[in-house]
């Protein structure tokens, strides 16, 4: 493993099969994830595909306050200063690339993979959980997709994921980036069970103590038991109140433009105290990352899963050559100074030739990264 960022433990079942523990090992970055971390566990997941004896996956992050709290953009701004704009970034683009593709293995791995969601599940780590096939929240779980302010997007499968959210949920958690509990993501489609955050030990005990059969179906109903029974003895507490306001949600978005969207945000908060904080994180927000999202979140809605990350793939390195993704990352989490100066000042302004770029590979990719997905 390379310096320790990723640990994995092979536990054996009772029935002599392996279940992986793996551990994201980076507590002090509340996990953010990097890129040797995504490679060693690429190198994993390629290498258990082919191995029979794996029942399934546990992953979780060190400590309690994070499983993941995104990805390392602050070493991505680092490579993206060194190049002058519009010119490729290889280092935050083989970072994409190869975090989609690691996003995309993990959603059709055959066998179980189980999310430990405690504490925040942010961008990267949203896109984790989001590719596990049993996803455990806590009573500390707080998911968010806080991109708009760093001038990227809701990426890692944002496109997939945040569509399939009842009505126009999902665009409006992109847009807002604004955080939920883990109760509220379960009629979401981001979480299956929610138990206790002092039972992570004993859940683990409990799939190693378990027979997992031999057919991949059987070891998904097996997970599925294991964790229903945690959650009915251990289960969290509390209520989810986001659907709550579903007629809310649905009337600030219902309207054809990021600007009207916004606007209605902006206008109803006046009255609404719920929408006050996703108003003010409107103000936060790239007007180019919006206007972006916008057409991701449309034009997303009924493309496949690789057609998903490659279109995010295009996104994503269009957002490294250009100016307001190191601007955003620069005032948010390096100079800290919180003004950013966007590259255009209203999502009116920002012309579509600029959006359009962003769908599009770059002409010195003659061959698109993720096209075998």
């Amino acid at each position: 493993m390379s310096e320790n960022v990723l640990l994995i433990q092979e536990l054996p079942t009772a029935d002599g099969q392996r279940l992986m523990r793996v551990r994201m090992n980076l507590e002090k970055s509340l996990n953010a994830l990097n890129q040797p971390m995504i490679d060693d566990f690429q190198a994993a997941l390629d290498r258990w595909a082919g191995e029979d004896d794996i029942a399934a996956i546990f992953l979780e992050g060190a400590g309690e306050k994070a499983v993941c709290a995104g990805g390392a953009v602050v070493t991505l701004y680092r490579a993206m200063i060194e190049e002058k704009l519009g010119d490729p970034v290889p280092v935050a683009e083989r970072f994409f690339n190869t975090e989609y593709r690691l996003d995309h293995d993990l959603t059709v791995f055959p066998k179980p993979v189980i999310g430990w969601g405690t504490g925040y599940v942010m961008g990267g780590g949203v896109g984790l959980m989001a590719a596990c096939s049993h996803k455990v929240v806590t009573e500390t779980s707080r998911v968010a997709m806080p991109e708009m302010p760093l001038g990227l997007f809701p990426d890692v499968g944002g496109t997939w994921f945040l569509n399939r959210m009842p009505g126009r949920v999902g665009y409006f958690l992109g847009i807002t980036g604004i955080q939920a509990n883990g109760l509220d993501m379960m009629p979401l489609g981001l979480a299956d069970y929610p138990i206790q955050s002092d039972q992570r030990e004993a859940v683990v005990q409990a799939l190693a103590d378990t027979r997992w059969g031999g057919s991949d179906a059987e070891r998904h109903e097996t997970a599925s038991q294991v964790l229903a029974r945690f959650r009915d003895a251990h289960g969290v507490q509390g209520e989810a109140h986001l659907l709550d306001h579903f007629d809310t949600i649905h009337a600030v978005t219902d309207h054809a433009t990021p600007s009207a969207v916004a606007e209605a945000i902006h206008r109803a908060a006046e009255k609404d105290e719920w929408l006050q904080p996703a108003a003010k994180a409107l103000t936060r927000a790239c007007p180019v990352s919006m206007a972006i999202f916008d057409r991701q979140y449309r034009e997303g809605a009924f493309l496949g899963l690789g057609d998903v990350f490659r279109m995010e793939l295009a996104i994503a390195i269009g957002c490294s050559r250009h100016a307001d993704f190191r601007e955003g990352v620069r005032a948010l989490l390096v100079d800290k100074d919180r003004k950013p100066q966007w590259s255009y000042q209203r999502i009116e302004d920002v012309p579509q030739s600029v959006i359009d770029a962003h769908f599009n590979m770059p002409s010195d990719y003659p061959e698109h990264p993720l096209a075998d997905l």
